[in-house]
């Protein structure tokens, strides 16, 4: 009678042993992959005076909010700091003068972090703020927290300095400083000038509401480019017949290319702005100009764009204008994320962990979902599980983080800090990217990659199985630029802006 009991009660124990020395296992493997190299970025990281020392160098970038191009105390900020803890830096690298590289340590391995500090326009916002209150009208703003993640990248950068001085760990750490990421242009002209030669590994990161990292591709190729039209000018009252619009030949184009959307697959992207369209109704205008943004897959976008480029042809043949210039901006593939990179980044996201938010912090956050109609859920509480490809490619944004993809194995840590449901590019992510719960989000972003830093230079093995599969990747999947060979970086394409602005932005946060 008593015998289906004992067996159950037998089986009962064996379970709850089995568990437990599952669980003892899964801890002491945890506990055993932070081996004391990796401890001590870690730790130092996790140094109050640290937390508050690169979160101030945060909030100083969010201030300044320079537009690509443009991000020349941004840069040199970031510069300084390196160069400070014993970095050789060089400056104005590829034809630009705020991209840099921050060298520390010498030969095999290389690993490479990112470094982002560029600013997008037209949405300033004052920090902490849960409604639209900006700081100048119009001016530039944090929309994206790249103040964040070129301070998360230089904090693990000097973490992994100090460790490799500490436990004599050889290799190399190299900081890329790259500018105007919002506009899509740097990296293609870093891996032109050969900064990318030599590189291992890429550690790229990205300031986001959640904590974790994925594989395969995403996001889409960019085409970005100015079309400039060349007409004639005449009195527009008295003789338009003796005028050629190059305004017309732009609002053509433009309606050709919205009809064209019809015809266009789901996963294109196409959006526009009128640069110029003359200056006084009275006159014909004679110079015109309008900038594409042209996105879809590696293997679409170029079509696509072709397209585009027929539309302005036709443009200018119907209105007898001259498409006087197709200035090409940027070029940009999709990111091709390396699956083993991404599960050692995982690794290390789950031992750097969420951060604790204090109750401040999560009643900012819930006025601020309250402010935009989304879930009051607050700050986020665990981090991610690794995220696997799309099924389905739908389109979306852009980075050209993807040309680097194809040159070395790279993958993406997106660390916690902006509001859950703040909107990209928008005043609420600006409102978000400043202040205390950034400053924990790119600390927690900051341990993650200086642990997986750690782990690149010294478990050969992690390196070896992610170059294979890389190899393996673009023997399959080859790096082919975009960017065409005669293209330069445009560097007067946010002068005109920062120098209204600029002056408005030092009063208001001077040094």
């Amino acid at each position: 009678m008593n015998m289906p009991v004992f067996k159950k009660t037998i089986f009962l124990t064996i379970l709850s042993v089995a568990l437990t020395l599952h669980l003892h296992s899964q801890l002491s493997d945890t506990q055993e992959s932070i081996y004391p190299a990796k401890r001590s970025v870690l730790d130092y990281l996790e140094r109050q005076d640290i937390v508050e020392k690169y979160g101030r160098i945060s909030d100083a970038i969010w201030s300044y909010a320079e537009l690509g191009l443009e991000e020349y105390r941004s840069a040199g900020l970031l510069a300084k700091t390196l160069e400070e803890d014993g970095f050789s830096v060089e400056m104005g690298l590829a034809g630009m003068p705020t991209c840099f590289l921050a060298t520390y340590g010498s030969g095999k391995p290389v690993i490479a972090i990112l470094v982002e500090y560029d600013a997008l326009p037209m949405i300033s916002q004052k920090g902490r703020v849960p409604y639209h209150d900006p700081v100048i009208d119009g001016a530039p703003g944090h929309g994206c927290g790249h103040n964040m993640m070129g301070t998360a990248s230089i904090a693990a950068a000097i973490a992994v300095k100090h460790a490799m001085d500490e436990f004599n760990i050889q290799g190399t750490i190299k900081v890329f400083g790259s500018p105007a990421e919002e506009n899509l242009i740097s990296r293609p002209f870093m891996i032109r000038a050969g900064l990318f030669e030599d590189v291992d590994a890429v550690i790229d990161n990205h300031s986001s509401s959640a904590f974790g990292t994925g594989y395969g591709v995403s996001g889409t190729a960019l085409f970005s480019s100015i079309f400039t039209f060349k007409g004639k000018t005449a009195h527009s009252a008295g003789s338009p017949w003796d005028g050629r619009s190059a305004l017309d030949a732009v609002e053509l184009m433009n309606i050709a290319t919205n009809f064209l959307r019809e015809h266009l697959h789901f996963s294109h992207r196409m959006h526009y702005v009128i640069l110029e369209g003359g200056q006084v109704p009275n006159v014909v205008p004679d110079k015109a100009s309008v900038w594409y943004y042209v996105r879809n897959s590696d293997e679409r976008v170029e079509e696509m764009y072709e397209r585009v480029v027929n539309c302005a042809k036709a443009a200018a043949l119907a209105t007898g204008t001259e498409l006087e210039e197709i200035k090409v901006v940027g070029a940009i593939h999709q990111r091709h994320s390396n699956q083993s990179l991404a599960e050692l980044f995982q690794r290390n996201i789950e031992i750097a962990g969420m951060p604790e938010w204090d109750e401040e912090e999560q009643e900012f956050a819930r006025t601020l979902q309250r402010e935009l109609g989304v879930e009051e859920r607050g700050m986020p509480e665990e981090v991610n599980t690794l995220s696997p490809p799309r099924g389905v490619f739908t389109g979306g944004g852009s980075s050209d983080v993807g040309d680097v993809t194809l040159i070395a194995p790279t993958a993406t840590i997106r660390f916690p800090g902006i509001v859950p449901g703040a909107v990209s590019h928008h005043w609420s992510t600006v409102s978000s990217t400043y202040g205390s719960a950034a400053w924990k989000g790119l600390n927690a972003g900051a341990r993650a990659i200086a642990a997986s830093a750690i782990d690149l230079l010294t478990l050969p093995g992690e390196l070896e199985k992610i170059r294979a599969e890389f190899e393996e990747y673009t023997s399959q999947n080859p790096y082919r630029p975009f960017l065409p060979d005669d293209a330069e970086p445009f560097l007067e394409l946010n002068r005109n802006l920062m120098q209204k602005y600029r002056p408005l932005m030092e009063q208001h946060y001077p040094d």
